[in-house]
């Protein structure tokens, strides 16, 4: 007599019943508000009784003088997010890989991984001093004679600031990431390659990088 699957299976869909629920309400429920884009929202109203208008709230936000701009800006900070954010801590990892002083490493990758643990607000404050009229950025530019820069109140150096600050606070946790993926690629590749008379920088290229492809393609 043939058991039915289903039944061993069971329990385990069980299991996961609490963490579905969980997803349900959290991650899915708060979607329900995306009706807000339709209507002309009256927080005293809700949902249910604000006034239905369509697509009229599209309309008025791609008729401003400034929509194109904005979509520039925020398609141009996304993808540099994504792009810098993958190169800085992959070359970082690269290098830290070839530095042979254990002591000299360990103290960069400290160094470079301690904006992780500061939250955004904190982080956000480090970088107003830093950056502020009468901060130490432009009290260098002020030693050598340069005009201090109002970096924060600057359209030129707005996205500058927000896509550096973002590749920052990240690029420690993916650096570690990176070097732990390098540290399981097979010595004994690194051996072929010599025996072949691979320099250093082709090992890189042809061993190191394509062992650690699938760990840079899955954080892509």
């Amino acid at each position: 007599m043939k058991r039915n699957p289903f039944k061993k299976e069971l329990p385990l869909h069980i299991m996961l019943l609490p963490a579905l629920i969980v997803t349900l309400i959290y991650a899915y429920g708060p979607m329900f508000g995306i009706v807000m884009a339709f209507q002309d929202f009256q927080p005293y109203l809700g949902f249910f009784q604000s006034e239905w208008v369509g697509m009229d709230n599209f309309e008025y936000i791609f008729n401003l003088p400034g929509f194109g701009q904005v979509i520039y800006n925020t398609l141009l900070i996304a993808v540099s997010k994504v792009i810098l954010g993958l190169l800085v801590p992959l070359i970082i990892a690269l290098l830290l890989n070839e530095v042979r002083k254990i002591w000299f490493s360990r103290l960069i990758q400290t160094s470079i991984f301690l904006p992780y643990f500061l939250s955004w607000a904190v982080l956000g404050a480090v970088v107003f001093e830093l950056f502020s009229l009468n901060g130490p950025i432009n009290a260098i530019l002020t030693f050598f004679h340069i005009e201090p820069i109002m970096f924060l109140g600057s359209n030129n150096w707005f996205r500058t600031i927000i896509i550096g600050t973002d590749v920052w606070q990240g690029m420690g946790y993916n650096m570690i990431i990176f070097l732990a993926a390098i540290v399981g690629v097979n010595p004994s590749l690194y051996e072929a390659a010599k025996v072949d008379g691979a320099t250093r920088w082709k090992q890189v290229w042809h061993v190191t990088l394509p062992g650690i492809l699938p760990i840079v393609i899955f954080y892509t």
